[in-house]
């Protein structure tokens, strides 16, 4: 009987003590990259504005060569989708919509995830010029989770983990379009 006791407290601690953090835990995150590419601005801007074009460039897109995409409307403009389904765990299935633009400036979505987890986010991408040959990138995402979710971002490194992602697809997206 003392070793039941014993099983149910430790059982208390390892569920309670996480579910009390999660309480005092923040639930937005915001991440974001920048990078610098030696073209001019709306050059790089009519190339981020289409969804399309992150199959060739966003780390997520790459990480599946047999990832299932879908889209309804019209391509750099507000309202289009882009979807995918993959098998791999890792990049799931979800979708991404242009929900603004600011021609030559910015382009903000919204991504909708449905698996593994289900959840809504945004994103963006400004571009500015540095120079008339040079254009800063930024790309930006920004997200909640809710409680008890949100512990996650006590024992994980949200910022490093999308971070790195964020970076590995401006990067890619500069050798594209230094090419």
């Amino acid at each position: 009987m003392k070793i039941l006791k014993w099983i149910l407290i430790v059982l208390v601690v390892i569920i309670g003590v996480p579910l009390i953090i999660a309480l005092f835990t923040k639930k937005d995150y915001k991440v974001e990259r920048e990078i610098v590419i030696n073209k001019p601005k709306m050059e790089v801007y009519n190339y981020v504005k289409y969804l399309k074009n992150q199959n060739d460039y966003s780390k997520w897109a790459l990480m599946d060569p047999n990832l299932r995409k879908t889209f309804r409307g019209t391509d750099g403009t507000v309202g289009f989708v882009s979807a995918w389904e993959s098998d791999n765990k890792d990049v799931g299935k979800g979708e991404q919509e242009i929900k603004g633009m600011k021609d030559g400036e910015r382009i903000d979505y919204e991504i909708r995830f449905i698996e593994p987890f289900a959840g809504t986010s945004t994103a963006y991408m400004t571009t500015e010029a540095i120079s008339p040959t040079q254009t800063k990138v930024k790309w930006g995402f920004d997200g909640k989770m809710s409680y008890p979710m949100n512990f996650m971002l006590v024992v994980m490194d949200v910022e490093k983990a999308i971070g790195d992602d964020l970076q590995t697809g401006l990067t890619n997206l500069k050798k594209l379009l230094e090419k």
